[in-house]
């Protein structure tokens, strides 16, 4: 009976053990491109489901399919999908071939010559199709198409940095953002008026804002890493990044909404923050028969900020002993400046703090000067000044994430005809942007918070107006041989400073909660020339290219309002060295 009963239960575990094995078989294989190099980082795909891997660095892979037959996807940004049908667990060997959506398209960057095509150009150039990634993926600026398909592109969102908050740096190859030379339709582009001078990407360089330009404008982004800095010169040491813009008719638009969404969102509290949402149009109508048009863009869009100080809230000392006098005092209608209180109110306030033990209020009325309260008063009472006011750490930490930011961008670009050899082009467009962000917290205890209108301290936020305008305009043709490109381009950028929930302390009461804190503009016109010429009589063949350019550059810087930058003495006038400044600090 138990020999019996073993024989069945060894029957069921045999039965279910094959069950496993023949709904969890392996598929070994390797990915190579046509060549027969192997291809690695591929994506390897179960069809109709999430099951999935990626080649290593050897182009192979091992993927546990369901079910047995099958069909696995292979593919990869740059490659053709391949679907291969599969019945067993033999070794397979999968091909892929280039996407050659782009190899006919002459390519103009790193080279003059327009015989030259992405296939036999002397260093590799990517091209990417801006429209075919805005409609699969979740990215819907320029950074960030870049970031997420170039992999020696970066570019990202900087915190706590200053005007940097509302313009993000971006970098080729590590390099600065002042070493990419940015093109528009193979023009230069301007760059930012902001000079990255916090701790961030490129700090003390000025990069190109590419945000300033609705990826819904864009057809292709091309991009030369190699070599560029001889054919462009010192500008383009990082790479040469050429934004080549839409020329479709018809009408397109777009409706783009996310957010973060987890355990670290909110400083670890979790939910939902950083919500964005963008609306985008495209229309485009032909100007004649050979090939004219116009093409529009508008872009609409708003970013919430995201939440990363942490659930701690921030750890050091926010209070002394002084804030919690004047929290009595505030409450007594005497204010919250305890430097404007008399000793006997001092006395009378410190009474009133429960948490003070019977002995310090002692002493502190047996004092005869202030001075003496100073050596009183000068330790940390966070912890009971917290529980007393009814705040938590979490409302003294900076605002570490994102900023929030709201855009409205336009571009427009256009070509026609002139004559059987000539045609007439223009693009440009223009962006505002608002950006709100925060700088460091000045706590109660600081030196450098004015607890008279700040009794919790205080968050000052950085707002910022950043305009973007451009216009470029030219004629090219043909005339004889030689192919002629003349043009003007005109950029300017301007950034501008509203400082809110701050404060002159020099001025105490009587200081402004927000002031206009200054800015500044840069201005770039440039007028080029070119000629080219292709001999193919002459050995394999010879480009002759003839240019002259000639750039005008400005840079202004303008002061905030006086209170934004002065400081005041006691008769309310512009300190001179002279009259004695306000006590700021009661120590």
């Amino acid at each position: 009976m138990k020999q019996n009963n073993f024989l069945k239960f060894f029957t069921v575990v045999f039965l279910f053990v094959g069950a496993i094995t023949l709904n969890a078989q392996t598929v070994k294989g390797k990915v190579t491109d046509t060549s027969g190099e192997a291809l690695s980082f591929m994506n390897v795909v179960e069809k109709g489901t999430t099951n999935g891997t990626t080649t290593d660095e050897n182009g192979e892979f091992s993927l546990n399919v369901e079910k047995m037959p099958t069909i696995i996807s292979v593919s990869s940004l740059g490659f053709k999908t391949v679907e291969k049908s599969i019945s067993d667990t033999s070794y397979v060997t999968i091909v892929l071939e280039e996407n050659n959506l782009s190899l006919d398209e002459v390519v103009l960057v790193g080279s003059r010559n327009k015989n030259r095509t992405v296939a036999n150009t002397p260093v590799p150039v990517d091209v990417i199709d801006v429209a075919e990634l805005l409609s699969a993926g979740p990215q819907v600026s320029v950074n960030d198409i870049l970031n997420y398909v170039a992999p020696s592109f970066t570019s990202t969102s900087q915190t706590v940095s200053d005007g940097t908050d509302h313009i993000d740096p971006a970098a080729l190859r590590g390099l600065g953002p002042d070493q990419v030379l940015v093109l528009v339709n193979g023009k230069r582009r301007h760059n930012t008026s902001l000079v990255n001078v916090n701790s961030t990407v490129g700090r003390g360089s000025v990069g190109t804002d590419m945000n300033t330009i609705p990826a819904f404008s864009i057809k292709r982004i091309e991009i030369l890493k190699d070599g560029a800095a001889a054919q462009y010169g010192s500008d383009a040491i990082a790479g040469v990044i050429n934004i080549v813009l839409k020329n479709s008719e018809g009408l397109e638009f777009q409706v783009n909404q996310g957010s973060n969404w987890g355990d670290q969102t909110n400083n670890q509290s979790g939910g939902m923050d950083g919500e964005s949402f963008q609306f985008d149009v495209n229309y485009g109508i032909p100007l004649d028969d050979n090939g004219g048009f116009i093409n529009f863009t508008g872009s609409l869009s708003t970013r919430a900020p995201s939440y990363r100080a942490g659930a701690e809230g921030f750890t050091g000392q926010i209070f002394d002993a002084s804030n919690s006098v004047e929290w009595i005092g505030l409450n007594s209608g005497a204010g919250s400046d305890i430097t404007q209180y008399s000793l006997a109110q001092i006395q009378t306030f410190a009474q009133g703090v429960t948490y003070f033990p019977f002995s310090l209020k002692n002493q502190i009325n047996g004092a005869n000067s202030i001075d003496e309260l100073r050596g009183l008063l000068n330790f940390n009472t966070s912890e009971d000044e917290l529980a007393t006011r009814g705040l938590t750490r979490q409302d003294f930490s900076m605002r570490v994430g994102q900023s929030r930011l709201r855009n409205g961008k336009f571009m427009a670009n256009m070509e026609f005809q002139i004559n059987d050899d000539f045609s007439f082009y223009a693009f440009g467009g223009i962006s505002h942007r608002k950006g709100n962000a925060a700088g460091f917290y000045r706590r109660p205890a600081q030196s450098r918070a004015f607890t008279g209108l700040y009794p919790a301290g205080m968050l000052p936020e950085i707002n910022s107006i950043v305009n973007d305008e451009s216009i470029a305009v030219g004629i090219k043709g043909k005339q004889g041989d030689w192919d002629i490109d003349f043009s003007n381009t005109y950029g300017k950028n301007s950034f501008d400073f509203n400082i809110g929930n701050s404060s002159n302390a020099s001025l105490q009461q009587a200081s402004p909660l927000e002031v206009y804190a200054g800015g500044f503009s840069f201005t770039q016109n440039t007028t080029n020339l070119d000629l080219t010429k292709f001999y193919d009589d002459v050995m394999s063949g010879l480009n002759v290219a003839i240019g002259s350019e000639y750039r005008m550059e400005a840079y202004d810087i303008f002061a905030g309002q006086e209170e934004s930058w002065a400081t005041y003495d006691v008769n309310g006038d512009i300190w001179d060295g002279n009259a004695a400044t306000q006590v700021l600090d009661f120590f």
